[in-house]
């Protein structure tokens, strides 16, 4: 039931439904998420549908939302900074050098690093272009080169939310070298301020008066579609890019202004592909693995062999639930990893804000996993919140704890859960992929013949990794103490990442092989 502001004796009740939900301010991207089961929306995998004019769902609006936290691709002469940038962050220590317990006077250290950083880039620079290196270098200082900074450091923190699995190393040394320079004393000394805000299709397209561009649901839906290749023919997927092509020309001519060209709304157009692209890529897994949950397992009643139950102290586990109880904990921690990871975009953007906020300090602190930095994340802990208050209220019922770690020592900083939460597409692909390509290995007669020795067929070899993967990813293993690891929202993860470490030692290992697993981080076997 919702009920309504004003006072008690006032209260009007209705009835809580999904489609309510969908219209609640608060719940705007959720509505785009469940928007393509019930009514037409930019779906990822689905065949765009003519819109329902006749919807309560507000498309325009919804996609204007979304928008917001969409950045937009790099152009190409961007490439070229964000090469420089890459290059600059890999040769310098940093975070080696500042973030040292024993060191005092750290603020002028700070400074003497930035400014080492900005000149082995303003060399780079002078490097690649030499005119506009010398423009950099015609006697002016760092202040009066803040532009380009800003520019630049900001290219490189727009491109690793649009690519995950970019700049692993470099991203962290950049995000904390921001934060430093945000400190009200380290910019005072430095004399410029090194941050600005990402570039965003929202943002872009605003500032040229081009927001129309979303509200076209005649052809914003079908212009920022992904094409999906499975199970069609290449005829298919040819009509479909065609099709595709046509939305985005028609849509870019109908909206093309003087001061907004026909290329930009095509980029625009791009940007929000490419998070379609991403959600795909992310998102989906998670909804794989539900789909083969509900397929293979009852809710109630456990097959024979293929019981979900675990007992604390038991091969490792940490809980206690009977089949049904880890059912439903298994399905709704799957359901919340789903909503987190379609609104990772929108919790980045707030990361980054949490991130480089001068209001927002960090203390050095030691939290058994060497020396962090601790800093409260008051805008992802509220986003965080939200999407746990919407994963419980589909739910139904929640099992476990619902403690969100953030700024405290199993979650230090902002940077921190965002790395943790694109942990789970690493986990789950894998799986997934060695899943779905069973069927073509039984087209080997020797591998079939293995599967069936080994696990008595192909289904029976899919119910024993995903049996397996239900009770030892999701037991609440991977800590010595249930703060750390348990129930929690951050300690599912934690009993995920457990379990993969211990995956060579799996009697279906050979399984993962033979569809060219090479590891959940990509790294391969030594």
């Amino acid at each position: 039931m919702i009920h309504r502001t004003g006072k008690r004796a006032k209260h009007d009740a209705q009835p809580y439904t999904v489609h309510v939900a969908a219209l609640a301010t608060s719940t705007a991207d959720t509505a785009m998420d469940d928007a393509p089961h019930a009514a037409p929306a930019p779906a990822i995998d689905d065949e765009p549908k003519k819109v329902d004019k006749k919807a309560d769902i507000d498309i325009g609006k919804l996609m204007e939302e979304r928008a917001k936290y969409i950045p937009l691709r790099l152009q190409m002469d961007e490439r070229k900074y964000l090469r420089l940038l890459e290059a600059a962050l890999n040769v310098t220590e940093y975070t080696d050098k500042i973030d040292d317990a024993s060191h005092t006077s750290k603020a002028k250290r700070t400074v003497a690093q930035i400014k080492e950083l900005c000149a082995i880039l303003t060399g780079l620079v002078l490097a690649c272009d030499y005119k506009r290196g010398q423009e950099l270098f015609a006697d002016r200082s760092y202040e009066e080169n803040e532009e380009f900074f800003q520019t630049i450091f900001e290219i490189g923190r727009r491109h690793k939310i649009m690519n995950p699995e970019k700049m692993r190393t470099a991203y962290g040394k950049l995000m904390y070298l921001l934060s430093d320079a945000m400190i009200p004393e380290v910019q005072e000394m430095l004399g410029f301020n090194c941050v600005v805000p990402i570039k965003t299709v929202h943002s872009f397209l605003k500032e040229r008066k081009g927001l129309a561009v979303l509200h076209d649901e005649d052809l914003i839906l079908m212009a920022t579609r992904e094409i999906i290749p499975d199970g069609k023919s290449r005829q298919q997927i040819q009509m479909d890019i065609r099709r595709k092509e046509k939305a985005i020309e028609s849509l870019s001519r109908k909206h093309q202004t003087r001061i907004l060209p026909a290329d930009d709304i095509r980029h625009c157009l791009y940007s929000i592909g490419d998070n379609n692209a991403y959600l795909r890529a992310n998102r989906d897994p998670c909804e794989k693995i539900l789909k083969y949950l509900e397929r293979y397992f009852d809710p109630e009643q456990p097959e024979t062999g293929f019981d979900l139950g675990i007992h604390a102290g038991a091969q490792g586990h940490r809980l206690s639930h009977d089949h049904a109880t880890q059912y439903i904990y298994v399905k709704q921690t799957l359901q919340l990893w789903r909503e987190i990871l379609n609104d990772m975009f929108k919790l980045w953007t707030l990361a980054d804000q949490d991130l480089l906020s001068s209001a927002n300090m960090y203390r050095l602190t030691h939290t058994g996993q060497g020396l962090n930095r601790v800093q409260p994340c008051p805008h992802v802990s509220r986003e965080m919140h939200r999407t746990l208050f919407r994963a419980q209220k589909k739910a139904g019922k929640w099992i476990g704890s619902s403690v969100i770690h953030l700024g405290d020592k199993n979650v230090p900083n902002a940077l921190m859960f965002i790395d943790k939460y694109n942990q789970v597409a690493r986990i789950l692909n894998p799986i997934c992929i060695t899943l779905d390509q069973l069927d073509q290995l039984a087209a080997n007669d020797g591998l079939k013949a293995y599967i069936d020795r080994r696990f008595q067929g192909i289904d029976q070899c899919r119910k024993t990794i995903l049996a397996d993967f239900f009770r030892g990813a999701f037991d609440g293993s991977g800590a010595d103490n249930f703060y750390d690891a348990g129930s929690c929202i951050d300690g599912r993860l934690t009993s995920a990442w457990n379990w993969c470490s211990q995956i060579e030692n799996k009697l279906y290992f050979p399984v993962f092989l033979f569809t060219n697993f090479v590891g959940f981080d990509g790294a391969g076997w030594a």
